[in-house]
């Protein structure tokens, strides 16, 4: 697959379906994305990759847990900053908005909202989850190389005919993922990846956000 089809077919997929991904492709993915690049070399992500009976009992534990705790833990860091400012407030209130309108669901059905939104915590059904981990040591400057590895990663899994879902949503749970994993201490959890063959059956799955034109977000000079 061309780098661009990759790039243009890559969403965030809400429904799998349940095929198996064997160990190998797995392990061709991350090999492929560990040549992302990082400041100094650092290659400072640290993966655990889960399917079968070790995912279905992380998931299963956070079932359970939810039922006290419906939106999770405290996280360790903030998903978004608190006062999100104009037009970045805007994208993502409509996101929101364009998902639940293709499964049906208003924005006063709070039930169905809570369904759709434990759904992450299942990995939308997807056979494989990737937990992915930074040193606590790490700045700003790692994040962001770890977002090149992510992308990488997702692109990686295109070239395979497999999709995924970047998911922070799992942050909320690192004590509970913590104790499943036995990660060391000085390792925070940062996101979590499903991956899997798309459902091309689920409504969800049609969602295409919209992205801001070149010229919006860019100025050139010189050329």
């Amino acid at each position: 697959m061309h780098v661009l089809e990759a790039l243009d077919s890559r969403f965030s997929c809400r429904a799998f379906r349940p095929d198996p991904v064997p160990e190998e492709t797995v392990r061709a993915i991350l090999g492929a994305a560990a040549r992302a690049p990082s400041g100094g070399n650092l290659q400072p992500w640290h993966v655990h990759a889960l399917s079968g009976a070790p995912l279905a009992r992380l998931v299963a534990a956070v079932r359970a847990k939810m039922a006290d705790l419906p939106r999770g833990e405290p996280g360790e860091y903030a998903v978004y900053p608190p006062e999100l400012k104009e037009p970045y407030a805007a994208r993502r209130f409509k996101a929101g908005e364009d998902l639940y309108a293709t499964i049906g669901v208003t924005r006063d059905d709070k039930a169905a909202r809570g369904r759709q939104f434990r759904r992450n915590f299942e990995l939308f059904g997807a056979p494989v989850g990737l937990f992915v981990y930074l040193d606590r040591t790490m700045g700003p400057p790692q994040w962001a190389d770890c977002g090149m590895f992510l992308q990488s990663v997702m692109l990686a899994a295109r070239a395979h005919g497999l999709h995924t879902c970047a998911q922070e949503a799992w942050a909320q749970w690192h004590s509970l993922v913590g104790a499943h994993l036995a990660p060391p201490a000085e390792h925070m959890l940062f996101c979590a990846i499903a991956l899997g063959h798309m459902d091309e059956t689920a409504l969800i799955n049609t969602l295409r956000t919209e992205r801001a034109p070149v010229d919006a977000f860019t100025r050139f000079a010189g050329f």
